[in-house]
């Protein structure tokens, strides 16, 4: 039990430290070396944990995916009048800027460069996360069907991959947009997500 215990502990760790070094780092340039030099322990440790960077990457999303959805089970538990829910629902994902920028910028690399016994843990967890969002409509919209909850799905889940950049905009990346006279306006990503929320679920009364 003590070294199961050990064991996770050290794996959330590298996992922390991943994600404390992607709040003010590229991808590319966190290695498994400097990732290490924030633990407390020797980067050959890390080995016994993850193999590449990207499994301690995909460990994190898993993480995301799993908070995200605690939170829209927790909302399933306790529903909103349905008029609510487009804001209530996407205010859930305020808090996951973390998973969207992983998702938005790295998800290939991170599938791509895993072990298949890692990517199966996360593709769990991503059911899981399918699962909540079931749970949230069908409890907000009793009458609605499978089709039209597969029609949400099918929306809103390939929506989760573009939206970060759309409220996370560099500095560069804002100054190409004025040179390019691109109008760009600031926004959260709660505020992009309510209005498709609503839309999709709209259609659940036609």
């Amino acid at each position: 039990m003590a070294g199961a215990l050990k064991h996770t502990a050290r794996r959330e760790e590298i996992v922390d430290a991943c994600a404390q070094l992607y709040e003010s780092m590229p991808f590319h340039k966190i290695t498994l070396g400097v990732i290490s030099q924030k633990t407390s322990f020797s980067r050959p440790s890390v080995y016994n944990y993850f193999r590449t960077k990207e499994e301690i990457f995909l460990a994190l999303l898993e993480r995301e995916y799993a908070a995200w959805t605690r939170d829209m089970n927790a909302l399933a538990d306790a529903p909103v009048p349905a008029e609510a829910f487009p804001e209530a629902f996407a205010a859930l994902l305020e808090a996951r800027k973390c998973m969207l920028k992983l998702l938005s910028m790295n998800l290939f690399d991170l599938e791509s460069g895993s072990r298949l016994e890692n990517l199966t843990a996360f593709k769990r967890v991503y059911k899981a996360s399918l699962q909540a969002v079931c749970r949230c409509l069908t409890a907000h919209f009793p009458h609605v069907g499978d089709a039209a909850v597969q029609q949400f799905i099918y929306a809103f889940y390939p929506f989760l991959f573009g939206v970060y950049p759309y409220t996370n905009a560099s500095e560069k990346q804002q100054a190409a947009m004025r040179a390019a006279d691109v109008v760009y306006r600031e926004c959260t990503i709660a505020e992009i997500a309510a209005p498709l929320v609503r839309a999709l679920t709209q259609a659940f009364s036609s």
